[in-house]
């Protein structure tokens, strides 16, 4: 419970005396200056703790300060548990895992698609079964790849006394992805399982040296010894590391220890002939020892057999060997007692022996390699694997620290242990991914994790977590866009919660906006395509970019809102018949087009539009037919129904340049007498309480009188 930060600057103080295990610490990088005013702690998505810290104001300051004064601070996130096992894993890789692995996810689940539709039942042939495996170790393969650290390049001159490989520290999620491809997808891998789980201790087990003594922390504290010894066999952590290594079958560091000693030496003045022999009959036996696997990587060490039969034949064959070098007499002759000593360790090692291979081993998991490798070399399933586990942790106890607990939960047959284990140490990004591996060729997994629960809310348990994994990344600016794959595979609450994260993506920015209408496309969402686009022409509108708010109401095709505008428009222009008031409103216009349906609406302006623009030609000295056609563009206005008669005034005003055209009557009798007719209704109208005649006084009205009466005489001379 939190307590009243003390003098020492410590936030929750806590005592570790009765404690058996010693206390976590995370550190908290939040820049502020101690002591902090306040912290609020709260939970994140999956094993994160949200954190924010608000700052002291300054001690001369303190005092002035007001409750609704802002005090400086910043929100953090802790991971807790797994974080011990990830190393330094920057936000940045975490972000292009995200973005990489969604490939691989989409274009299981399509191939996955594909199938069903080619099956008529429910469940899925034995054929079908068959290319869903291949499918599944082909994704397995492209994500562990994504996970993949290079080593660095091995040095074309190796220093003598180096037999750890360098390179940079391990990855725990791509050690627990192995570990499950290699159970739960690769069925090829089944038949030389203990092989296989030797090459994953000696790529991780490195991760079990954080918390626990390994063989690994063994061989790191030997190689820095090793500079500084001058008779390497005289040292026991020399032996010690040798047997340790043996014992996990590391065969080639195995060789390369034993080549470092002294016996090998051609300045030594001692004669060590028989030493030197027996150290290099070991090293051959170790070179020659039967493995059960189908082929080896380079530098590995080992005769491979692919049968059974002929493993057996030759481990007993390998076997008869090392017994023969045990009863060896050229032992008497060996002058040395630790490397006598030593060696007939190994040997006993080799030969199963399992008390040497306790005191060998530091980790119960390796104990239990050592076993699968040397006495059960040919245990088959699951069942006999958790029983040696069982008898391995009792004899070796260690902490769980995710991936011994991953492996528990692996050998006990337990699905949803397996997950549990993963989300609490790796995060959900493993668990969203790995519901394919564990379902891949059981039918009772796939059944346990696909079934329906109505305490769930009619979800599974792998669509359960495949929805933790989209909250994580929905919760974040950059990763937002992925959530989408995975929500379409979620078929009871993926779809309704697909249309709730697109809904709350913001307006503001255009390319935003565009991604989610793409996405929308993609999942067939019409009507959320829609409102999102509303939504973004209200926030434009609103925020004064009016071209781009009538923009995205076209594209959404809301007629409502694009009618209200142009009202709103319409009114703005009658209410001033400048030039400079029309050309405010100009550019509007033409965004709105003329197909908005109001009665005598845009369709009115845009022709209305089009008159002033023949009328600025006629002030600019065109010729006679620029004049014609502004009279001919006045006569379809007035005759049509749809200009309001709030404009008659203006437009007549505006055509006294060409009523009074120099050259003779544009208008004739006709023409003219609709003019009058429609100025004679103007003048009647003024009477009544609704009547608007704009900006133009009287005298322009009388002007525009003036004008027709010469424009009808000048009409009625020429047509005569």
């Amino acid at each position: 419970m939190p307590g009243i930060p003390s003098d020492s600057a410590s936030l929750i103080p806590f005592s570790l005396e009765g404690s058996s295990q010693p206390t976590p610490i995370y550190p908290l990088q939040h820049g502020l200056r101690s002591p902090l005013r306040r912290i609020h702690i709260s939970w994140s998505c999956g094993n994160l703790l949200h954190v924010t810290c608000l700052g002291s104001p300054p001690e001369h300051d303190e005092e002035m300060v007001g409750e609704n004064d802002e005090i400086g601070g910043k929100a953090v996130e802790v991971t807790l548990g797994g974080a011990i096992l990830e190393g330094n894993i920057g936000e940045d890789k975490r972000r292009r895992i995200a973005y990489e692995s969604v490939k691989s996810f989409a274009f299981l689940h399509d191939k996955k698609i594909s199938l069903a539709k080619m099956e008529t039942g429910d469940n899925l042939s034995a054929p079908a079964l068959t290319y869903w495996g291949q499918y599944t170790l082909e994704y397995s393969k492209s994500i562990r790849e994504l996970l993949g650290i290079a080593r660095l390049p091995r040095s074309l001159i190796e220093a003598p006394k180096t037999f750890l490989k360098e390179g940079e520290q391990p990855f725990g999620t791509k050690a627990a992805w192995e570990l499950m491809e290699i159970f739960y997808v690769d069925m090829q891998m089944l038949s030389w399982l203990p092989e296989r789980l030797v090459d994953w201790l000696e790529e991780y087990d490195s991760l079990l040296s954080k918390t626990e003594s390994t063989v690994h922390a063994e061989l790191e504290n030997l190689q820095r010894k090793l500079t500084s010894l001058q008779v390497i066999e005289n040292e026991p952590d020399y032996w010690n590391g040798l047997a340790a290594t043996l014992a996990v079958g590391w065969l080639d560091m195995v060789v390369k220890l034993l080549r470092l000693h002294g016996s090998y030496d051609p300045d030594q003045f001692d004669k060590r002939e028989t030493e030197n022999g027996l150290v290099e009959a070991v090293v051959l036996l170790v070179s020659e020892m039967p493995r059960m696997r189908p082929d080896l990587p380079n530098r590995k060490l080992g005769i491979c057999y692919q049968t059974k039969h002929d493993y057996i034949k030759g481990l007993e064959k390998w076997r008869g060997k090392v017994s023969g070098l045990e009863a060896s007499p050229f032992w008497v002759h060996c002058s040395h007692h630790k490397t006598r000593d030593g060696l007939i360790n190994l040997l006993h090692i080799l030969l199963g022996d399992a008390k040497h291979i306790a005191d060998a081993t530091c980790h119960w998991l390796e104990l239990f390699i050592s076993h699968l490798l040397y006495i059960r070399p040919l245990t088959n399933g699951l069942e006999g694997m958790s029983n040696l586990a069982e008898k391995c942790m009792h004899l070796k106890p260690s902490a769980n620290n995710g991936l011994t607990g991953l492996l528990v939960g692996i050998l006990s047959e337990n699905p949803e242990i397996v997950l549990a284990d993963c989300l609490k140490a790796f995060g959900p990004w493993i668990v969203a991914h790995a519901v394919d591996l564990l379902t891949a060729n059981s039918e009772y997994t796939d059944e346990l994790l696909n079934e329906e629960r109505y305490q769930l809310g009619g979800a599974s348990i792998g669509e359960l977590y495949m929805l933790v994994y989209t909250q994580a990344l929905a919760s974040h600016p950059l990763t937002w866009q992925v959530a989408p794959a995975y929500l379409s595979t979620c078929l009871n609450q993926g779809r309704g919660l697909l249309e709730i994260l697109l809904l709350k993506q913001p307006v503001q920015n255009y390319r935003t906006v565009l991604k989610t209408l793409e996405i929308c496309h993609l999942y067939e969402l019409a009507n959320i395509s829609t409102h999102i686009m509303k939504m973004a022409g209200m926030y434009q509108w609103k925020h004064g970019h009016k071209g781009l708010g009538i923009y995205w109401f076209q594209q959404s095709r809301d007629k409502t809102r694009l009618s209200q505008i142009a009202h709103k428009l319409f009114d703005n222009i009658s209410k001033s018949f400048s030039d400079d008031s029309f050309k405010q409103w100009e550019g509007l216009m033409e965004l709105l087009g003329s197909d908005v349906g109001i009665a005598g609406g845009l369709e009115f302006l845009h022709k209305y539009r089009d008159f002033k623009k023949s009328l600025q030609q006629v002030g600019h000295g065109r010729t006679t037919e620029a004049g014609k056609k502004s009279t001919e563009l006045l006569v379809q206005l007035m005759r049509n129904p749809s200009t309001p008669q709030r404009f008659w005034l203006p437009l007549l005003h505006d055509s006294v340049k060409l009523l009074e055209w120099t050259s003779g009557p544009l208008l004739g009798v006709s023409e003219t007498n609709l003019l009058l007719g429609k100025l004679q209704e103007l003048s009647m109208a003024k009477s009544r309480p609704d009547f608007y005649g704009g900006e133009l006084t009287a005298n322009a009205l009388a002007a525009v009188r003036l004008a027709l009466a010469k424009n009808l005489g000048r009409a009625i001379l020429e047509e005569s």
